[in-house]
């Protein structure tokens, strides 16, 4: 167990980092929450560890912002999408909640173990799993899952093996999914996105690129880009905005703490594109090393796609940050149709800190707002289409909201 004076330590550098980093968009008053901090100190240093944890997570929820976390470098994942690859839902049945997988990733866990969308989730290595606690599925380890098909009644079971975690200079801990899958339904191409990966996007642009060219030659000119579950990831996501229009636009603009008190013009901020190349990669690092990093992100004028003004996107409860990013531009812009149910409202930036012990400070460090000024932390985005899925029919392998995106193209 952690001594009480090392955990004293840590709620010291905890506290101190988020009054110099934290990007205080909720307005939360750091005088009020300082005297929280100050009043539950002694009750952090009783109890074991898992209770300190939760403690200090507690304390960092009155800070009403999205990506900020508190854990050991060997923690385990807290949502089942960045174990498994899968995303889930609590539903009623018979006359109990239970999860439903709502969205499984290709090549993720749970999609080599068989997991299909719309199974029940009944136990987890013989432990009956009740909402609203999240299963937790433990890295470098296997599992015995039981699951039950609405539409069929029956159990199964999948035995699912978790890889072990890939340690990336302390974010929180993720099994990445295949990043980018490609179907075709006649002349409409379907982009799934669950993830965008890499600090910077390049490879994942590569990647896109390629893919829209296949795309291109095999006479699409509709497009579907599925962000239902996507977890965000990084610059990428701008590529793809850049494929949704012809012209060099705004996408939005981030704004660091400094900015954000200090006031700012919009129109003053520095317009960037996304870089294409490494060399152009070095080049803004060089910008904007010793230089506030608030900026307007612009899109990077690919010119006119056969699939412009025939775009779909669906989104769901489980589209985060990069990808509710990229819907608030299609909104905005009418660059796309949007289909499915309201997004999760995390768009703020954060960075890890080091804070003793083996112990990580997830903080959001500048905000994301679109050029109109909007933000959708705390909000999210709303559909143009609102359409829930129907959990019997996601069981039956019926996607209504992928049938009216089609039916809309077609």
């Amino acid at each position: 167990m952690l001594p009480p004076a090392e955990r004293l330590k840590i709620i010291s550098r905890v506290k101190a980092t988020v009054l110099r980093y934290h990007f205080n968009v909720c307005h939360v008053n750091y005088a009020d929450w300082s005297k929280i901090v100050e009043e539950q100190r002694l009750f952090l240093l009783i109890g074991d560890d898992d209770e300190f944890e939760n403690g200090v997570r507690k304390l960092l929820s009155e800070l009403k912002s999205s990506h900020t976390n508190f854990y050991r470098f060997d923690t385990q994942a807290t949502l089942p999408q960045h174990a498994i690859g899968a995303t889930l839902r609590s539903v009623p049945y018979h006359g109990a909640e239970r999860w439903m997988v709502l969205d499984v990733f290709d090549g993720s866990p749970a999609a080599e173990a068989g997991i299909k969308r719309g199974q029940l989730l009944i136990t987890l290595d013989s432990m009956l799993l009740s909402p609203p606690v999240f299963p937790v599925f433990r890295f470098g380890q296997q599992h015995r899952l039981t699951t039950e098909s609405p539409s069929e009644s029956r159990l199964r079971e999948a035995i699912l093996f978790v890889p072990s975690k890939k340690k990336k200079g302390g974010r929180p801990p993720l099994v990445e999914p295949r990043c980018l899958s490609l179907q075709i339904e006649g002349k409409i191409g379907i982009l799934k996105i669950p993830f965008f990966p890499g600090a910077f996007g390049i490879q994942f642009s590569r990647l896109l690129d390629r893919t829209t060219d296949s795309l291109k030659a095999q006479g699409c000119d509709r497009l579907i880009v599925d962000l239902r579950g996507c977890l965000g990831g990084s610059l990428g996501f701008a590529r793809l905005a850049s494929y949704l229009c012809p012209d060099r636009i705004p996408i939005g603009y981030n704004l660091s703490r400094r900015r954000l008190e200090q006031g700012y013009d919009v129109t003053q901020l520095p317009q960037v594109r996304m870089p294409s190349s490494m060399l152009g990669l070095l080049s803004c690092l060089a910008r904007f090393s010793v230089r506030d990093k608030s900026l307007m992100l612009l899109t990077q004028g690919l010119g006119k796609q056969p699939f412009h003004g025939r775009v779909v996107l669906l989104i769901n409860e489980w589209t985060n940050s990069a990808g509710e990013m990229l819907a608030q531009f299609a909104k905005e812009t009418q660059a796309a149709i949007l289909i499915g149910k309201r997004t999760r409202s995390n768009v703020l930036g954060s960075r890890a800190f080091r804070v003793g012990s083996g112990y990580w400070l997830y903080v959001p460090v500048f905000g994301w707002f679109s050029p109109s000024g909007s933000c959708a932390e705390g909000s999210g985005v709303l559909p143009d289409v609102d359409l829930d899925i129907e959990p019997h029919g996601l069981a039956s392998g019926e996607d209504c909201q992928l049938a009216r995106a089609i039916d809309y193209l077609r």
